[in-house]
């Protein structure tokens, strides 16, 4: 008996092992986990796709800023050039000369800046309103609102004309503003109204018993709450209106054309300038990139709370 138990006192302390014997060397089964290789291997292809969608955007706009700054004999070589002498030429020739793009500029920034302003002010009280109006067929009416932004801007050009032609609007600032917040105007409408959607109405509620009017619990405790939402709306609204070309096709003329209008001047019967067409191009493509960047961190929230709620 003494002898049997021995043996199995022996058999169970060759079985048992110190705390942390073997912790530093993975298991088998650690090394032959498919999940492991899975999750590698479906990061590494995340890698790749977000590598090539970077190259794809970023290669055609470093291309256009480096071809801004070539001459002509270097952005019409038939063997692409990347190390060249830099000119300011095509710079210099935008604001001289009968090509002056002051005029251009500065329409786009007072259509674009000014609809995209009055379409915030417009959608966030709109927006509010939508948010908590409690009524049968509210989210038939927030539909019916988006739908206007959906239709393309073909089946609106032909009324829009002729509504701003008896009114004396076209070929001016104003008209071009107008038509910009036929667009833009829907569109913060459904999306403001989103985002004060997400407000806890306790917070109002709150507000109003403390004494505060309906304004002044709008416009000090629940507008507060929506800078990101205020902020993603400017810039998207301001990014349509800046880019916008149909539009100022239509509407504009000599007194109110934009940037886009005075690229597609550059395309004639006798060539392309491909210098000074990259040089617009830069104007119109960086100060949108620096106004995402400088409001990024309110952009993406703004993108990633308010606008998946689906009111």
């Amino acid at each position: 008996m003494t002898s049997m138990t021995n043996t199995a006192a022996g058999q169970a302390s060759a079985t048992e092992q110190p705390p942390g014997a073997g912790a530093g060397r993975p298991s088998a089964l650690a090394k032959a986990n498919p999940m492991d290789r899975g999750s590698a291997r479906s990061r590494l292809v995340t890698r790749v796709v977000l590598g090539i969608g970077l190259l794809w955007t970023l290669v055609p706009l470093v291309w256009m800023l480096l071809s801004s700054f070539k001459s002509k004999t270097d952005v019409t070589a038939a063997t692409p050039t990347v190390f060249f002498t830099p000119t300011l030429d095509n710079y210099v020739g935008l604001f001289t000369g009968a090509n002056n793009l002051a005029p251009y500029l500065l329409h786009s920034v007072l259509a674009a800046g000014i609809s995209a302003i009055l379409a915030v002010v417009l959608g966030a009280l709109a927006g509010y309103g939508l948010a908590h109006t409690r009524m049968r067929g509210r989210k038939h009416l927030s539909f019916w609102i988006i739908s206007t932004r959906m239709a393309p801007i073909a089946a609106v050009v032909l009324p829009l004309f002729l509504i701003f032609r008896g009114l004396g609007l076209i070929d001016s600032v104003p008209g071009l503003i107008l038509a910009y917040l036929t667009f833009d105007l829907p569109f913060a409408i459904w999306l403001m109204s989103a985002f004060f959607a997400d407000v806890p109405p306790s917070l109002e509620e709150s507000a109003l018993v403390e004494g505060a009017t309906r304004w002044q619990a709008y416009w000090h405790v629940v507008l507060p709450l929506t800078r990101s939402g205020l902020v993603t709306t400017f810039v998207l609204c301001l990014v349509f209106a800046w880019n916008d070309y149909a539009f100022a096709l239509v509407f504009s003329g000599p007194n109110s054309q934009t940037l886009p209008m005075a690229a597609s001047q550059l395309v004639t019967q006798t060539g392309i300038d491909w210098g000074q067409l990259c040089a617009i191009g830069v104007f119109v493509v960086v100060p949108m990139m620096l106004a995402g960047l400088a409001v990024r961190k309110w952009l993406v929230t703004g993108l990633t709370l308010g606008a998946v709620t689906g009111e």
